[in-house]
Formats: structure tokens, C-alpha cells, sequence
């Protein structure tokens, strides 16, 4: 019965559920009514005298935005053992989903965002799992970084079939590090080479949002709603994901599953780094003044173009499902190109070919985008064409230009408008990438916290005026600052589900905000 389907009338309008939107199903007293999850359903008087036994289904329906909701229809039966049969047949068909996770590894951060993640769980989420009958174990992160020890070291892994937290972006990344590291170490992977291949984790990965920003989520599931993110991992949607691994001379520095930012990003963070007693509000404090001071960096920029993918990152259409579908059709690429271009906007000859690629210049932002990042406050994000799963990832270069220009750019980022059509910013998809400040002269230059002072000799004696840029800027990854400015960054596409479904957001009308992406991890 994997055809078992439902067709329920709402408002005048009939629509079919299906197995897999399912979420439970229980048996009803007609004669006193039930009390499940803490609810009371007491049968109307006719339906108990026409039809004794009933059973109610609990499924999910869409409502508005992308936004998912758990509702129940009650079904009447003349006899009981047809009213047992189908409770039986629909609790076997779903045990037979697989793909649905049965126990989880629940990481709580209590004091991301507005410190709302316990009350956000135990609240909105814990009896949705209950109800699905999922088995949780949950851990209140204590510090910084809890959750990513606790993955390496001592989670038993073997035991869940998923891992979800419950915060923002920091707190995600800080998982997939640390579930990353774990799956590498145990297969005897060496994280410090740049040209290793990331051996797959069986588990998937879940978000519940919870944090101030919370772009992974809204960039994957369209909205930032904890009930919304809890059904899609009830119900197992899964969506492959890119990540990014960031290297200093051979030297593993971290993962990367959204933004890489130097520059604007990278010195709106570090200085928001220093004004953490000013709450969230910080991060437009730090984003209006490194706007004003409108620092710029002069380096060299070498990637590798990805000539072997099809669409670019100025695409107006944006693809709907990660970038599985368009693996699948590699093989008719290169006998049917004009076939498919004809019906697929997204299949563009390569941009590029040949191998690497040199930029030098003065850029006020470098940025590497491995999804969209979008958020409420940048719908289409910092690259709306980005993919999630093709093993790439958006290189995006602001050069030097003037503050009203830059905040044109800015501007962009909360509009319908193609943000990529300036004179002074450029985007290319890429597999690998590397940047170098032109003021290196040994490695030892690299490190960022041991040479803070001896940087600022070396600015007066390349620039007479005392107002020059500094020569090196920040590394903004996922909302922490890398030590070094010299990095090797190398994109693959690893089969770390994230639980949730990747959707093309609604163009509905947003603030808009001067500074849109503040990452807030």
C-alpha cells in the first residue's frame, strides 16, 4: 500500500497526503474522546452514533511562504476491525520509510540569538518529534565550541541516524566542523592536505533556527521557522551540500559550508569581535562604521575556474533542487547542448576554459559563497544563483571603488536587481581558489595575531599617508576570524545531507537594510 494516499476537504478544496507527509496516526475513543500530546479531541454526537470507531491521521500542510504546519483529520468506521486495519497498515508503511530519521542527536545553544533555544525546543519542536515518535538526546552546550569537542571526541555516533541543532549559523557551523573532523580522523584522512578527498558521514545534519541571522536555514528552506525546519527532518527531506576547506601553507584552518568574506566582511566581524557588550546591535554599529572607514586590500586572486559544470552565477533562473538534477544530465551534455539550452535556461557553455586563472588589484571585499546566503534581510542573497551541491563555489570580487558606488552594491543585495552588473564587481564559479595580500614577504607575515604592530611599519613605509589602508584585512568564515590572511580554499561536493529541502524563495516585499548580510554567528 506505498500508493496509500488521503484526500482531505479544506475550504472547498480537496488536496491528496500521501505516506511520507504523514506524521502519525492514533486510534480514538469515540465515547470519551482521547487525550494525545496533550490534546482532548472529543467526537461530535452524530459521528460517534453513526460511526463508533474513528482514527486520527497527523500530516503535514503548507501554508504560506514556504511555511509548514502539522495538522489532524479524523476518520470514521462503521466496524473496529477495519478501523485497526488501517491504523496497523499506515504504522507499517511509515516504519517503512527509511529515510526518516528514528534517533537524534540534539545539540541545544542557549545563548545564541535572543537566547530563546531551549524555550524555542522544548516548546515548538520536542512534541513534534514526540509525536513522530523520534528518540532524542539532548545536550545544552556549556561554552564555545561544546558541541564541535563533543562530535570529535566522545558522541557516540553509531547510535543516531541524525544530528540536529538547535541555534544559529555559528552553531551549525560548529557542528559540521566537528562531525567533518570526526568522519576524517576515523577514516585516517589527512585534513592538512588541500588535494584530499573528504571521506562522506552517513549521518545527516539538521537545523532547528534559533540564532540572529540564521541564513543556512533561510537559504535552504525559505523561511526561518523552527516549526517549518522540524518537519522537514521529521519527514527526512535531504539536501546534499558543498563544503570548503580552508588552508594556510599546507595547514588545515577550518571548514566552510556558507561565507569565506575578506575585506568588508572580514573587518565588520573583527570589529564586532570587540564590542560583544552592545548585544546583536553591534553588528550594524561594526557595519556602518567599516563602511565609512572604507578600507581597501591589494592582493593577488588565483582560482580555478569550474569549465566542467553547466550554468553560471548570474543565472536568472535559479535551480530548485541543489545541483542533483543537473548532475543526472551530464551525460547529454555534449550531444545535446543546444537542445537542452533551448529549454533549460540554466545550461550555458562553460564560462571559462583552460587552468588557472590571476587577478591582481585593490578590492574592498573578497567573498566566496558556497550557497545563496540569503536571509530576511537579503532575499536572493549574496549570490542567488549560488548551487548547494556541485562542488563549487561563487568567488565574488568587489574592486576599489567609491563609498557612494560600494553602497550601491550594498543596496543590491535587498533588491530584485542583478548585483553583479557593475564595472566594479565580478563573479566567477570556481572549484579552488587562493589569495595572497600583496605585502607578504614571508610566511611568518601571515599570522595575524603575532604581527599586529610590526604590520603598521611596513604600511607607513609602502604609503607616506597616515590614512592609508592597513595592509591586511580579516577572514570572515562562517562568522569566525581565521588567523592568517594568505589562505588555499578547495570546494567539494560531499554527501552531508542537510535535513531540509532546498526551495526557491518568494519574492515578497523585505526592510531593507544598509548593511544585509552582518552574519551574526
Amino acid at each position: 500500500m506505498s500508493w496509500l494516499t488521503f484526500f482531505i476537504t479544506s475550504h472547498g478544496t480537496s488536496h491528496g497526503v500521501s505516506v511520507s507527509e504523514i506524521l502519525a496516526v492514533r486510534e480514538l475513543d469515540v465515547d470519551c474522546g482521547t487525550k494525545d500530546d496533550g490534546r482532548w479531541q472529543k467526537m461530535p454526537q452524530k459521528s460517534t452514533e453513526a460511526y463508533p470507531y474513528a482514527f486520527t491521521v497527523s500530516y503535514v500542510e503548507r501554508a504560506w511562504q514556504h511555511r509548514w504546519r502539522c495538522s489532524d483529520v479524523t476518520f470514521h468506521c462503521l466496524e473496529g476491525a477495519l478501523c485497526q486495519q488501517w491504523v496497523q497498515t499506515i504504522r507499517e508503511q511509515l516504519t517503512a520509510l527509511t529515510s526518516r530519521p528514528k534517533h537524534l542527536l540534539v545539540y541545544i545553544n542557549p545563548y545564541g540569538g535572543k537566547q530563546q533555544g531551549e524555550r524555542i525546543y522544548e516548546q515548538k519542536v520536542a512534541p513534534l518529534f514526540t509525536l513522530a515518535s523520534i528518540s532524542t538526546h539532548v545536550i545544552v552546550t556549556e561554552h564555545a565550541n561544546h558541541a564541535r569537542d563533543h562530535l570529535r571526541t566522545e558522541a557516540e555516533l553509531k547510535k543516531y541516524d541524525g544530528v540536529v541543532c538547535v541555534g544559529g549559523d555559528g552553531m551549525f557551523s560548529e557542528m559540521v566542523h566537528g562531525l567533518v573532523s570526526r568522519t576524517q580522523r576515523d577514516n585516517g584522512v589527512d585534513q592538512n592536505s588541500p588535494e584530499e578527498k573528504l571521506v562522506p558521514c552517513t549521518l545527516r545534519i539538521g537545523i532547528i533556527p534559533a540564532g540572529s541571522t540564521d541564513c543556512i536555514c533561510y537559504a535552504t528552506v525559505g523561511i526561518n521557522d523552527p516549526v517549518t525546519s522540524a518537519l522537514h527532518i521529521i519527514v527526512g527531506d535531504a539536501q546534499p551540500m558543498d563544503v570548503c576547506s580552508v588552508h594556510h601553507n599546507n595547514t588545515f584552518l577550518r571548514y566552510s559550508v556558507s561565507l569565506l568574506g575578506y575585506g568588508f566582511y572580514g573587518d565588520m566581524l573583527a570589529d564586532s569581535e570587540r564590542k560583544r557588550w552592545m548585544g546583536p546591535a553591534r553588528y550594524d554599529f561594526s557595519g556602518f562604521k567599516t563602511f565609512l572607514t572604507h578600507h581597501y586590500y591589494e592582493g593577488t586572486v588565483s582560482f580555478l575556474p569550474a569549465t566542467d559544470i553547466l550554468g553560471t552565477p548570474r543565472d536568472k533562473t535559479r535551480c530548485r533542487a541543489g545541483y542533483v538534477l543537473l548532475q543526472r544530465t551530464m551525460g547529454l551534455y555534449k550531444n545535446h547542448h543546444h537542445v537542452l539550452q533551448k529549454h533549460h535556461p540554466l545550461f550555458l557553455l562553460p564560462e571559462y576554459k583552460g587552468g588557472w586563472r590571476v587577478i591582481r588589484g585593490k578590492f574592498l571585499a573578497i567573498n566566496a559563497a558556497s550557497m545563496s546566503c540569503a536571509c530576511p534581510r537579503s532575499p536572493k542573497g549574496l549570490s542567488p544563483a549560488a548551487h548547494l551541491a556541485d562542488g563549487t563555489t561563487d568567488l565574488i570580487l568587489v574592486r576599489k571603488c567609491s563609498r557612494f558606488n560600494f553602497l550601491r552594491h550594498l543596496l543590491r543585495h535587498t533588491s530584485k536587481y542583478d548585483q553583479f552588473d557593475m564595472t566594479f564587481v565580478e563573479v566567477h564559479r570556481v572549484r579552488r581558489f587562493r589569495f595572497t595580500p600583496r605585502y607578504c614577504q614571508s610566511d611568518s607575515e601571515l599570522d595575524l595575531r603575532e604581527n599586529g604592530k610590526r604590520l603598521f611599519s611596513q604600511i607607513c613605509r609602502d604609503h607616506p599617508a597616515c590614512s592609508c589602508s592597513p595592509a591586511y584585512s580579516s577572514w570572515n568564515c562562517d562568522g569566525e576570524i581565521l588567523p592568517h590572511a594568505a589562505i588555499e580554499v578547495g570546494c567539494v561536493t560531499t554527501p552531508y545531507n542537510l535535513l531540509c529541502k532546498y526551495t526557491v524563495h518568494s519574492e515578497s516585499i523585505q526592510t531593507p537594510s544598509l548593511f544585509p548580510h552582518f552574519f551574526t554567528l
